[in-house]
């Protein structure tokens, strides 16, 4: 039996489980936890629509992958064997749809308004504001993405609260027949009460490609290889050694009050190497979230912060007004701020009190 297991007066208990109360709770888990999906090679996705018009339906959530393979992710109860089947013709009928798009047709169409309500006017610029550890190559993404779009080249993202033997005999097949072309996950999701705390277990069933399958499935590009993200801020610190002068009190400052923000319960500290190791972020990270309210930047020497709104809006919307105050501009999706002070670091730290909703330290609590 599969599951969530607790120990409880020395025995060994499977924690019970229920079920979603609609087809709404299951997307909205998703669609506020993207980073929960436990997809084949981990990549990390980057939104770009909710129910995106894709021929004659609405996609659950179009997204795209730092090297630009559109991702098409649907949700659904499985109550029923016709449900289970109808998931499966309702994402392939998406991505017949999706092949041989323009890159800027398909912004100025399906993802029209999308963009639009997020203020931006390219699929690019939608997926770099939320590009924290600066995977996405600006100059070779559209191209790929192009490329991907041209020769129907996917990955196909298929969520359910429960599987089946046939469901999962055809998945096996796609993945079998169409490798060259798709990725399919198929994702399961449960949640359990564990002590009184409800806990969401997701679980992909379906079978991973190979290695070779996947290399040949990805057109050429520039970046090969993604950053490299490092615990805590060592590599951060090693990069600006050389600097000294007033940059490098501002690199200090903002160090020094990303070790201050590592010590609340719930944040982690990273250090994310860009591949030309000219760029390199430091990464305050909400766990809840697995990512940050900000991320603090060392491009090409230069020190500067970035906000990400959404993260904001979830997890410290009190906090946004004191933010933009001390920032001197409004919290958008990437911007930055390069005049660092007291004021601005100060507001952000209790902007990440709210976001973890303790104001005790990891140490306090020892």
């Amino acid at each position: 039996m599969s599951g969530i297991w607790t120990k409880m007066d020395g025995e060994w208990r499977a924690a019970s489980s229920r079920d979603f109360e609609s087809e709404k709770e299951l997307h909205d888990l998703v669609e506020k936890n993207i980073g929960m999906l436990p997809l084949a090679g981990s990549p990390r996705l980057f939104v770009l629509g909710r129910e995106v018009p894709l021929g004659g339906g609405y996609a659950d959530l179009l997204a795209v992958e730092a090297s630009g393979r559109p991702v098409i992710a649907e949700v659904k109860l499985a109550r029923s064997s016709e449900a289970k089947r109808a998931i499966v013709a309702q994402v392939i009928s998406y991505a017949a749809f999706l092949q041989g798009f323009e890159v800027e047709s398909l912004a100025k169409g399906p993802l029209s308004k999308s963009l639009s309500d997020q203020n931006q006017v390219s699929i690019l610029g939608m997926a770099m504001t939320q590009d924290q550890e600066d995977e996405i190559d600006s100059e070779s993404f559209e191209s790929s993405l192009q490329e991907y779009l041209t020769n129907g080249m996917f990955r196909l993202v298929l969520i359910m609260d429960d599987s089946s033997v046939e469901l999962e005999r055809v998945i096996a097949y796609l993945d079998a027949v169409t490798k060259q072309s798709l990725t399919i996950d198929l994702i399961t999701f449960r949640i359990y009460d564990v002590n009184g705390i409800e806990v969401a277990m997701p679980q992909r069933i379906s079978p991973d490609l190979s290695l070779t399958s996947d290399s040949l499935s990805r057109p050429s590009s520039k970046r090969t290889s993604k950053a490299i993200r490092s615990d805590g801020p060592d590599a951060f610190i090693a990069s600006f050694a050389e600097i000294e002068g007033e940059i490098r009190k501002v690199f200090d400052q903002l160090v020094n009050w990303a070790l201050e923000i590592e010590k609340m319960q719930g944040v982690n500290l990273y250090t994310a190497t860009g591949v030309d190791k000219s760029r390199f972020t430091l990464l305050p990270r909400l766990a809840t979230e697995n990512a940050g309210l900000v991320t603090i930047w060392n491009d090409n020497k230069k020190p500067y912060i970035s906000f990400w709104r959404g993260v904001f809006e979830r997890r410290a919307p009190n906090s946004i007004e004191a933010v933009e105050k001390a920032a001197g501009i409004k919290i958008g999706h990437g911007n930055v701020v390069n005049e660092i002070t007291s004021a601005l670091l100060h507001a952000l730290k209790a902007a990440y009190q709210e976001a973890t909703g303790v104001r005790s330290s990891k140490s306090a609590s020892k």
